[in-house]
């Protein structure tokens, strides 16, 4: 894929305006407050996975709606100390897959949260096990349009406020030391990660690469690949509900949670992602933090040359030395 979007100078400066709804911050106080009345655990049930150097648990907690939510909770075998979380969202159309597919963070020495993706887990991986029981709203399959009619219908309400939640449900977990927890993602596991950032006012830090979800009016016009294509072909044939889908997306707009995050934030980005377009990416880079009252700790790595991929495992270290930095005693 060639260079596409903005040159790297104008990307360094992309401050865009975006169209915020003027009950943002209200909408997502009422989701979470209502998501919130319960307890987050449900179970927390041993697992054997093969693995002797990992320790492994099969979770469930409590999502939107109180909807059951699965994931793999992993602490390196033998910590005996309160570790740090680092929780984790997967990208899009993957679910948890098995407990033994994600080790980096466990064998880095972190307690780690894997969460599952309601409703997804069809496409790439090794699949989920979260249903979403209020998939019935107009839309088409995929879930970037389930529900995109109206906000109070939309799967990424649902996913995030499960995001949300994972957080909650981490830090009640044995051997977490809740005041240090760390979201990651990358492509839509980004998108959420930086939700996350903008909703939980006290994380330790946040970890967000290719990320879906920000500056979706102009990635709507840049790419017809992936979850955007799968909004632009819905839109396509429902013509004339456009106004609808852009309102219910700027509830969920990625540049919104950035402004209003706190954490320190680590970005990566490739200037040739033609599945989510670098112009997003730098949008909330470069406003990440400005309603937070002080001067954010953010960082960013860019790849000239790399698409939807990154810096991969080259990112991927640089991840894990920021995180040992930011988490430092």
């Amino acid at each position: 894929m060639p260079a596409f979007d903005l040159p790297l100078t104008e990307l360094e400066h992309y401050r865009p305006d975006v169209e915020e709804p003027a009950d943002f911050d209200a909408f997502w106080l009422n989701t979470l407050k209502e998501a919130g009345q319960t307890d987050p655990l449900v179970s927390v049930r041993p697992v054997q996975t093969g693995l002797r150097l990992t320790r492994t648990w099969d979770v469930t907690f409590r999502g939107f709606a109180g909807d059951p939510v699965r994931a793999w909770f992993s602490r390196p075998a033998g910590a005996g100390e309160l570790l740090p979380a680092v929780v984790e969202f997967a990208g899009y159309g993957r679910g948890r897959g098995l407990p033994h597919e994600r080790l980096t963070w466990v064998n880095a020495g972190y307690a780690h949260l894997l969460m599952d993706n309601r409703g997804q887990g069809d496409q790439y991986g090794c699949g989920g096990e979260t249903p979403d029981p209020h998939a019935t709203a107009p839309g088409g399959p995929g879930a970037a349009v389930r529900g995109l009619l109206a906000p109070e219908d939309y799967h990424y309400r649902r996913l995030i406020t499960d995001a949300v939640r994972a957080v909650s449900a981490v830090r009640e977990l044995p051997g977490v030391d809740a005041g240090r927890t760390v979201a990651v993602g990358n492509s839509q596991g980004g998108g959420l990660a930086l939700a996350v950032a903008g909703l939980v006012p006290d994380l330790a830090g946040v970890l967000v690469s290719a990320p879906l979800l920000c500056g979706i009016r102009r990635a709507l016009d840049l790419t017809d690949a992936g979850p955007y294509g799968e909004i632009a072909a819905y839109l396509s044939v429902h013509r004339g509900a456009e106004q609808s889908a852009y309102r219910t997306l700027s509830y969920v707009e990625g540049v919104s949670f950035a402004r209003r995050a706190q954490a320190p934030a680590h970005f990566g980005v490739g200037l040739r992602d033609a599945v989510c377009p670098p112009s997003g990416a730098y949008a909330a880079f470069n406003r990440y933090g400005e309603l937070a009252g002080a001067r954010s700790v953010k960082d960013l790595h860019a790849y000239p040359f790399n698409g939807h991929e990154g810096g991969d495992a080259v990112h991927v270290r640089r991840q894990l030395d920021w995180v040992a930095g930011v988490l430092a005693p």
